[in-house]
């Protein structure tokens, strides 16, 4: 084990993001707990204000991601510099996250239906940069052995390949597919082969005169959504709280 994580972790460098997203990772989730427990009003902990304004932590958040970024891009990839530089950066980038969605809406729907896109994008983060750290790269060029990485053509055509197939998943309207796709080439495909959710660009361009298409794309996506939905929402109630307007259902 301890040869392992010094092989993919230690040795290439990666320490840095271990440390960014471990910070990241707990900073969420000691957010949550604390933002909770103001909600409930328990504990000592009360919403910040200046002013008469709430003051979210979104804000020190953007000032704690600054400085780390620019703290990782001045000391490089080894040293206690950049170990300091990416736990500042995944704890700055935890409480901005955790509030993508004020951010989104310019509106504080933190704790309302539209709050819950703020625990989608934390855990999308978290997995994508978990996928990194075990060797994934994005556009699948890690695959490549040395006599293809020689050729650059190679390496071209692979990852233009692979970004219109990003780009298809996309347009068929499975973010999620496409998001982990980046570095998992064969999630985007899967998105690409399969009907369009209705109402995507490619449903609404592609399927406007074969009503056949269209309805198999509205049956397979109403099924997928009696599957999934509900099971994605508890997993995001269990996460980051359940909204205000399902409270004591």
């Amino acid at each position: 084990m301890g040869h392992w994580l010094y092989r993919n972790i230690v040795e290439p460098g990666k320490l840095p993001l271990l440390l960014a997203l471990a910070s990241f990772l707990v900073t969420f989730a000691v957010t949550r707990l604390v933002t909770r427990a103001i909600r409930a009003g328990r504990g000592p902990f009360r919403n910040v204000e200046s002013g008469g304004v709430h003051v979210h932590h979104v804000v020190p958040g953007v000032v704690l991601t600054v400085a780390g970024g620019f703290g990782a891009v001045a000391s490089g990839t080894h040293g206690f510099g950049s170990w300091a530089a990416a736990v500042v950066f995944g704890v700055g980038a935890g409480l901005v996250l955790d509030e993508f969605a004020l951010i989104l809406h310019l509106a504080d729907v933190y704790w309302s239906e539209a709050g819950r896109k703020s625990v989608e994008v934390v855990v999308i983060t978290a997995a994508l940069a978990g996928l990194l750290l075990a060797g994934f790269l994005p556009f699948g060029v890690d695959g490549l052995n040395e006599d293809a990485r020689e050729g650059r053509g190679t390496v071209a055509v692979t990852v233009v390949v692979h970004f219109l197939i990003v780009l298809t998943a996309l347009a068929k309207g499975k973010a999620r597919l496409a998001v982990f796709g980046l570095v998992v080439p064969f999630v985007a495909l899967v998105g690409a082969v399969r009907l369009a959710r209705p109402g995507s660009p490619w449903a609404r361009r592609l399927y406007r005169g074969r009503p056949r298409a269209l309805a198999r794309a509205e049956r397979r996506a109403l099924r997928h959504d009696r599957r999934w939905s509900g099971r994605l929402r508890a997993a995001q109630d269990w996460i980051g709280g359940r909204p205000d307007d399902e409270e004591g259902r």
